[in-house]
């Protein structure tokens, strides 16, 4: 298993409010996380790094041995971080109503924890199916699923980019989990909306499945959404389970 991870500002924003990270715990799992910001110049690039290296911190920390005591350390983290960002945000005027989105996977061999709160989403590429495994908590996806609108408008709609749910604007928070088994050749895909709003499924699964290493596969992504127009922060994870990856 072979893991990877890219942020880059795009081409639009001023800052990047995206973080990214790959943790390894005491007994050696791994936690791999992307958060974005949201509050702009209220400090999403804030909540988005206290999310990222608080959890990563905590979580190099434990002893979990698989992914039913990663769970219940998950759980407990994400409470105690969504209280953290709410406090800090009272604390100082500028940062006011920040929060951050998340969507991380805790592998322990080939098992899999994906969690998510709001619209940043994890994909599985698996025999050449290349599915969305996270549903976003977002205003479009709300009305996608009352049939109010359709996928395809969803993606062009002027309000887009309002999620439902996010980490450190409510007094609690709760985060969605999916349980994985990775075979072999199957690829896992975290990232920001950066990402999954510029570039199609399609061209995304082909770079998937095309030629090159993970890191590479990381860049590739990357320059789609860039040329694409870059709006936004884009950040990518990539978990390759191939038994082996070519030059």
């Amino acid at each position: 298993m072979q893991i990877a991870y890219r942020t880059a500002i795009g081409k639009r924003r001023a800052d990047n409010e995206d973080s990214v990270g790959v943790f390894t715990n005491q007994n050696g799992v791994k936690l791999a996380m992307i958060a974005d910001g949201i509050g702009g110049n209220q400090g999403g690039d804030v909540a988005s790094e206290m999310a990222v290296e608080h959890l990563g911190h905590s979580f190099e920390t434990t002893q979990a041995q698989n992914i039913d005591e990663s769970k219940d350390w998950l759980q407990k983290q994400i409470s105690f971080e969504n209280q953290d960002i709410r406090e800090r945000s009272q604390q100082f005027a500028d940062l006011k109503g920040m929060g951050t989105t998340v969507v991380l996977a805790i592998l322990s061999n080939e098992t899999v924890l994906v969690g998510n709160i709001g619209d940043s989403r994890a994909y599985l590429l698996r025999d050449q199916v290349f599915s969305q495994v996270t549903e976003d908590h977002s205003l479009v996806n709300e009305l996608v699923k009352r049939g109010e609108l359709s996928k395809q408008a969803a993606r062009v709609h002027p309000r887009k980019n309002v999620i439902t749910r996010s980490l450190g604007i409510e007094k609690s928070v709760q985060i969605d989990l999916h349980y994985l088994e990775l075979t072999t050749g199957d690829t896992l895909l975290l990232c920001s909306d950066g990402l999954s709003d510029m570039v199609k499924d399609e061209r995304i699964q082909a770079v998937l499945e095309g030629p090159g290493k993970p890191q590479a596969k990381c860049d590739q992504l990357i320059t789609l959404a860039n040329d694409a127009g870059g709006l936004d922060n884009i950040s990518v994870i990539i978990v390759d389970n191939g038994s082996e990856v070519a030059d």
